[in-house]
């Protein structure tokens, strides 16, 4: 990650000798070529159509058509996400500016990077209600690292470009860039690089060595201790820096659903996923801990449940880029401030330092969690009406898919049982919308990310819900030549909703069936839908044709392939703690259950 405020990154040459005179939206054009942008995701309308005109001359930026604005947004977040390049989405004014506010918000929850670029009516237009008018700035302003509005087209080389470095810098996130359409039109001298000056943003990067210090103290002193760590180690592309440190104080590791893929799943010393629906090692090693290295992690109400009992007796060491972040939830004893990827050095060098006389002998700790793995592995239990295992389905898409394959989820039950079952060797593997928990994501994020990894397999695993509110992108896919995989896990309902009225409402499944997997009505037919896309469509109900369809998917290149699993409805995700119980819970319920298992 770079934290550098210059010199702007211009791979592209540079324009020789003097200003060369162009209009503004030439000037959005060639700044995001100077940027080193190759792809760009987006919907054309009028206060946006002087961009697209010269855009269809560029050679070096490949424009893709989306079929919906929110699309582009998390088309953008995919490709972001996989990569750890910028993301760049483009939309015209009011409404197609208003469609990608969700994949705004969801790039702000979960720090990803992307530019929006907005067109916006005539500046002596704006405040009159004028066609297709709307303050996007405004309505952006909370979701976003920052949102412009350019009226001059002199300024739109600078603003992009500071862009750029807000957007890729400290903790990422999002930034809009809205322009006038009377800038994009008007001619200017247009000048490389600019001069980027941003006073009031200054990352801090480089840690406080004497905090680092009493990290590694606490870190030498601790008999349970348990390196708590978020998606802000994928962010940082800290994950070598994370092996080397947990391999050299031996601690137990547990990554959030933001980090998957930070740490390897094999690895002995990871005991899997914490929070609601994580492993009972996982659950319990932080309750029980005695120091929290929270690294890039923000005590999410999903892992911490009830934040007031959280890991009582432990003492936190809270490092992250973003210092709002640290002691909102949880006060830090240590709080460290800075890049993860600078501080994990630092931190192991001050370790070997705090240990030169010996290390801390934490074998018990080891053995009540290795205890603990080996009473409670992850499983789950066939279903009783004959309908596929939902977990049994998204297991063997990563078993024959491997570690070196991408997998956006959407959000519901496919997504923890994703999250719990594929192994994840590699950062940057995972895609999935976990703050604002958006619907929809799955299939333009694969999209993305199989824009910016084409040579990775790329799947999309949904829910029947999830599917129905993006997929629109399977044609993007398939006049792109983007062969995405999508798994559809079909239960013909809101499954995660539909658990909740399970298990808190009687039973009562108010407005929760799809009516998408049933034999004699399936509304839609997602292989029939699937093949009106240009598609492969594939039904599976029956175990012994999981393998045999996931196969034909990854051998299936030419184009998207969509499998339609018809799966149990009655299939939980668990464990589970309920929301906002201690999690203790988990702990009541094993010492006190000579049944419990994780399905309890």
């Amino acid at each position: 990650m770079t934290t550098e405020s210059t010199p702007v990154p211009s791979p592209a040459p540079v324009p020789p000798g003097a200003p060369v005179e162009m209009t503004g939206a030439e000037a959005v054009v060639r700044s995001l070529e100077m940027l080193g942008i190759t792809d760009v995701f987006g919907l054309p309308g009028g206060a946006i159509l002087p961009v697209y005109d010269p855009l269809l001359d560029s050679r070096k930026l490949r424009h893709i058509l989306v079929r919906h604005e929110q699309g582009a947004g998390h088309a953008a977040e995919g490709y972001a996400s996989s990569s750890g390049k910028l993301g760049v989405a483009i939309a015209t004014s009011g409404p197609g500016a208003t469609n990608l506010v969700t994949a705004i918000a969801d790039a702000h929850m979960d720090s990803v990077p992307i530019l929006a670029i907005t067109g916006q009516v005539f500046s002596n237009l704006m405040g009159t209600d004028a066609f297709q008018e709307a303050d996007i700035v405004g309505i952006t302003m909370p979701i976003t690292k920052h949102s412009f509005l350019v009226k001059d087209p002199a300024e739109i080389p600078g603003t992009i470009a500071a862009a750029y470095h807000i957007a890729t810098t400290g903790r990422p996130g999002p930034v809009l860039v809205d322009i006038t359409k009377d800038a994009q039109q008007a001619k200017f001298q247009f000048r490389w690089p600019p001069k980027v000056d941003l006073p009031g943003y200054r990352p801090i990067t480089k840690a406080h060595g004497k905090q680092v210090a009493a990290a590694a103290q606490l870190l030498a002193e601790a008999k349970r201790p348990v390196l708590y760590v978020g998606g802000g180690i994928i962010r940082s592309h800290a994950s070598d820096e994370l092996l080397a440190l947990a391999e050299a104080t031996n601690a137990p590791v547990v990554t959030t659903l933001m980090a998957r893929g930070a740490f390897p799943d094999s690895h002995q010393q990871h005991l899997g996923m914490p929070g609601m629906h994580g492993t009972v090692p996982a659950v319990i090693a932080l309750q029980e801990a005695d120091l929290l290295l929270a690294l890039g992690s923000r005590f999410d109400d999903r892992v911490t449940g009830k934040a007031a009992l959280f890991a009582p007796n432990a003492k936190v060491v809270h490092v992250d880029i973003d210092p709002a972040e640290i002691s909102k939830i949880r006060t830090a004893d240590v709080p460290i401030v800075g890049d993860l990827k600078d501080v994990l050095v630092d931190l192991l060098a001050a370790y070997g330092d705090a240990t030169s006389d010996g290390q801390p002998d934490i074998d018990e700790w080891w053995a009540t969690l290795d205890g603990l793995r080996s009473e409670f592995p992850l499983g789950f239990s066939k279903p009783s009406d004959g309908l596929l295992a939902p977990q049994h389905v998204i297991q063997r898409i990563g078993e024959l898919t491997g570690p070196e394959g991408v997998y956006a989820a959407g959000v519901g039950q496919h997504q923890m049982w994703a999250a719990q079952f594929i192994k994840y060797e590699r950062p940057n593997s995972w895609l999935n919308s976990g703050g604002a928990g958006t619907m929809g994501y799955a299939v333009p994020a694969a999209m993305g990310a199989k824009v910016a990894q084409p040579d990775r397999v790329v799947w999309a695993i949904d829910g029947d819900g999830c599917f129905q509110m993006t997929n629109q992108e399977l044609a993007t896919c398939t006049l792109n030549d983007i062969p995405i995989k999508v798994a559809i896990i079909n239960n013909s309902s809101l499954g995660m909703v539909r658990q909740w009225q399970t298990l808190f409402y009687d039973g009562r499944y108010s407005n929760t069936d799809l009516n998408t997997g049933h034999d004699t009505v399936r509304v839609p037919d997602f292989v029939a839908l699937a093949e009106a896309y240009g598609a492969l469509g594939i039904r599976v109900t029956k175990e012994e044709e999981v393998d045999a369809a996931i196969k034909l998917a990854l051998e299936t290149n030419d184009r998207p392939v969509v499998i339609d699993f018809v799966v149990s409805a009655d299939a939980m995700v668990w464990p589970m703690v309920p929301q906002g119980v201690s999690n203790s819970y988990i702990q009541y319920a094993r010492d006190h259950s000579p049944a419990f298992s994780e399905e309890d």
